[in-house]
């Protein structure tokens, strides 16, 4: 699986992004997908994560409520929507896939591929 992610950017505290990951290469369906982010000197963190039917995520504590991750299977492709932005979720975003991988679970294992990052910037 190849993931090529894009959407990234600068934006305004309070603004907004999205997001998208679109995978090629195998079944895309099999796989549940991830979002990580790795801020400026530290090291990468888990986001949020969704099933491979899209019915279920997960997202930790620091995003719930601003972020949300959705997929369109029929596109091989997963989103983040990123709402109420603020500094601290200035970050190098990375796509993830694991196969047969629950949306929790994405941040417990080590992903089977990785997208090449996408820069997010937020000013305040």
């Amino acid at each position: 699986v190849q993931l090529q992610a894009s959407g990234g950017g600068l934006v305004q505290a309070g603004g907004s992004l999205k997001l998208s990951c679109t995978a090629s290469g195998r079944t895309f369906i099999s796989y549940g997908m991830g979002w990580f982010r790795q801020p400026p000197g530290k090291e990468r963190e888990f986001v949020c994560g969704i099933s491979w039917s899209g019915d279920i995520t997960y997202y930790v504590d620091s995003v719930k409520g601003r972020f949300t991750v959705s997929r369109d299977n029929a596109k091989n492709t997963v989103y983040l929507q990123m709402d109420m932005l603020n500094p601290e979720d200035t970050a190098i975003y990375y796509c993830a896939a694991s196969q047969y991988t629950t949306a929790q679970n994405m941040g417990h294992t080590r992903p089977d591929y990785w997208g090449q990052g996408t820069q997010v910037t937020v000013s305040s």
